[in-house]
């Protein structure tokens, strides 16, 4: 019995030995998974921190915005391409828009609403039959419409054919005074580009200038005169083209005024005979 127990007794410390080596063995484990996790995310962290850098610094930096771009460019291309003419260019540019804003707004101002008027004087000559009512109403009425109906009740009493002189008369003097101004506007638009082909031809003689002085024909000889020559080309087209659109502008709205005078005149007749057979 004293051998069994002691057999027993050396198994269960042989037992207790296997097991601290198994669980020492199996700490050891845990520490090394640990530690090459641990090594592993740091690998994995600068890698990560590298391919950011590396992002960084391959993105293309954002264009630079520059303030004022179209108007230094055009300050540029004026000044190379001779301040002289360029500058003869401009002034027709001021002055001819100066003339187009005058007639549009005189156009505006003449431009009314001719029914209402008309709609009155009638109401004053055909229902109460007062041809100062009539006059007044076109007195308090702006434009040229309004100038013809009352030069036209001036003379009321001396008969249709009377009035009807007065008014063809007084309406070729409205339509002179719509278009008054536009032969400038005419000059301006012509002028533009001949100053800008003044300054090509200019451009051109001192670019062969040029070639004559260095005896060579080169690009770099050649390029200062054709590029003064272009650019007021440039510059002079373009100022004929904005004023061209401004005079068509004018015309049509003169043209629907003169409409307008002709039909209203036709209607002052028609209201005048009805106002003399009445009395």
């Amino acid at each position: 019995m004293k051998k069994v127990f002691a057999i027993i007794a050396m198994m269960g410390v042989f037992t207790f030995g296997m097991t601290q080596t198994v669980s020492a063995q199996d700490e050891v484990s845990d520490e090394a998974a640990v530690e090459q996790v641990d090594s592993t995310a740091a690998v994995d962290s600068l890698a990560t921190d590298t391919m950011v850098a590396e992002a960084i610094e391959e993105t293309p930096a954002a264009p630079e915005v520059q303030e004022g771009g179209m108007y230094k460019t055009i300050k540029t291309k004026f000044i190379e391409g001779d301040a002289g003419f360029m500058a003869l260019v401009a002034i027709a540019l001021v002055l001819g828009l100066a003339f187009c804003i005058e007639r549009i707004i005189y156009l505006a101002l003449a431009d009314v609403n001719v029914k209402k008027m008309l709609t009155g004087v009638e109401n004053a000559l055909i229902n109460k039959g007062d041809v100062e009512a009539a006059k007044s109403i076109c007195r308090d009425t702006r434009g040229p419409i309004a100038s013809i109906y009352y030069q036209g009740l001036m003379r009321i009493n001396e008969g249709v054919d009377s009035v009807e002189k007065s008014v063809v008369a007084y309406g070729a003097v409205q339509a002179s005074n719509l278009e008054k101004g536009c032969s400038w506007i005419t000059l301006f638009i012509g002028m533009a580009p001949s100053l800008g082909f003044l300054g090509t031809v200019i451009g051109m003689v001192q670019a062969f200038d040029d070639i004559q002085a260095a005896g060579d024909i080169s690009p770099t000889v050649v390029a200062g005169g054709m590029k003064v020559a272009l650019l007021t080309t440039i510059f002079g087209i373009v100022v004929a083209l904005i004023l061209q659109v401004f005079y068509n502008y004018i015309l049509a709205k003169i043209e629907s005024l003169t409409a307008q005078m002709e039909d209203s005149t036709i209607t002052l007749l028609d209201i005048v005979t009805k106002y003399n057979l009445k009395k």
